[in-house]
């Protein structure tokens, strides 16, 4: 198995380990990362009703940074998912980091939603 894959393995059990003990609900869903190289994904779900609340992300138009795997782009993201989850009546969250280090540009979205007004 090369470098790259078993990367990837790690990072899905990681992923699963932390899954087993978070459960998104209507009143406190779940906040989703996902980062990929260029990009940075964010959403918040309902596990019970299997539905997304809210979503944003870098690919979106009107991205105001035209670097888009950056900590700026990150919190960026961070700041129009809380004020999405504003507007969809989300005051309250669970973050669900996805498997990925608590640091760079995961972190740089989680304060950013924070400083828009989410609670974890």
């Amino acid at each position: 198995m090369d470098k790259n894959s078993h990367k990837q393995v790690r990072r899905q059990r990681r992923r699963v380990r932390i899954r087993r003990s978070i459960i998104g609900t209507a009143e406190r869903p779940r906040l989703s990362v996902f980062k990929s190289l260029n990009h940075m994904y964010a959403q918040l779900i309902d596990d019970l009703a299997g539905r997304t609340l809210a979503a944003a992300s870098t690919k979106e138009k009107g991205t105001p940074t035209d670097k888009t795997g950056n900590c700026s782009a990150a919190s960026d993201v961070g700041t129009r998912l809380a004020e999405r989850a504003k507007a969809a009546g989300v005051a309250s969250i669970v973050f669900d980091r996805g498997g990925f280090r608590y640091h760079g540009r995961v972190k740089a979205l989680a304060d950013a939603a924070r400083k828009g007004g989410l609670k974890f």
